[in-house]
Formats: C-alpha cells, structure tokens, sequence
C-alpha cells in the first residue's frame, strides 16, 4: 500500500528517530563484555565514554556509526520520501539526545549532528569537520571542539548560500550546547579534561 501525500513527512521523523535512538556505545560494549556504559565514568552512551572503558576501537566504532545513523536517516528518507530529508534529520538528531528506550538519556549530538550535515549537504558538513579538527588541535578540548563545530555548522551553511539549513543547523547547535552544559561548567573552574589527559577523548557524541 503506497502511502499518503501527508503521511510522508510524520513517517520520516519517526522513522530518523527510531534510527538515531539505536545506542551504539552501549550495545558495543554490552557485545565486547565491557558492562554498562551507563555505570561507567560521566553516563553518557557517546564515544568519550565507551573510550573510559579502555576500548579505543570500539570508541571509534561508536563515533562512527553514531555519525553513519544520521546519514543514513536522510538519505533513506530522500529515497522513500523525497522532500523529507530535514525531518529525518531532526528525528535522528533528537533520537540520538532523547532516546525513548534509555528514558531519553541519550547523546551529546557531535557525530550525529555531522551525519545528518553529510546527508543534507556535504559542503557544509565539511566545514564543520574542519572547524572540529582545528578546534581539538589548538585547544586540546574536546568540548570545546564539539561545540566550536556546531556553532561553525549555521555559519557555513549561511556562507555556502543555505539559509534554510543555517536555521536547521543553529537549533541543532543550540541543543549540543544545551547538552555540554556540564562540560562547560567544568571549563569554567578548569577541571574540564584536555586531550592527552587520562580522562580525555573524542568529542561526547
């Protein structure tokens, strides 16, 4: 059965969320035998935290796949349901930060903000990797790196002439700031932990 004109839009944003809600981290390490990411260190289901349990592999597998949910939910949406894309995209956002299954205590939004960029428009999502990786280099704070990217994301988009995904893009960076809020009281008194530290690791994502 072909579905409704109006249907189209509600079935990408819950197909993207129940996309980007799939918890990566958790089910890795609850794979690899490294317990409850939840009972480790700050929580949080993102790759800093898989990377505390001592698994550097299967930190980068969660930022990756974390990143690939995102991609994937708008581009199966601009398969199924052309014209949809920006909804997928906001379901998987949102998925990955409120998750029903974790009683919506999910992600910080880093590497699934980048997969939808890919999926929506690449050159922008270049620029929000290059801000990340400048960023990370001369700080040494991956928060800060986070952060730095989502704020980089609008302005690029604006710049590459999207100013419909600028405005996407900046509520989506409001919510990883939303998200760093914890992180950015630590800057503030300077227990936040630099890259190279014991505590670091790529951006909570």
């Amino acid at each position: 059965m072909t579905a409704l004109p109006w249907t189209m839009p509600l079935l990408s944003l819950v197909f993207g969320y129940l996309l980007g809600s799939i918890p990566f981290g958790i089910l890795l390490t609850r794979l690899a035998g490294a317990g409850d990411l939840r009972a480790v260190g700050s929580g949080n289901i993102g790759a800093t935290n898989v990377l505390r349990t001592g698994r550097k592999g299967l930190a980068a597998l969660t930022l990756l796949l974390d990143m690939l949910k995102g991609t994937a939910a708008v581009l199966m949406a601009s398969y199924f349901y052309p014209g949809t894309e920006e909804l997928a995209a906001v379901g998987a956002f949102v998925g990955h930060l409120w998750p029903l299954w974790l009683r919506f205590r999910g992600g910080k939004g880093v590497a699934t903000f980048l997969g939808v960029m890919i999926g929506l428009h690449w050159l922008s999502a270049l620029v929000y990797a290059v801000a990340w990786l400048l960023t990370l280099v001369v700080t040494r704070f991956s928060s800060i790196a986070g952060m730095t990217a989502a704020l980089a994301a609008p302005v690029g988009a604006a710049a590459l002439g999207r100013f419909d995904l600028a405005l996407l893009y900046l509520g989506f960076a409001l919510l990883v700031f939303w998200k760093h809020r914890e992180n950015l009281e630590r800057l503030l008194d300077g227990s936040e932990p630099r890259v190279g530290s014991r505590e670091s690791g790529p951006p909570d994502a």
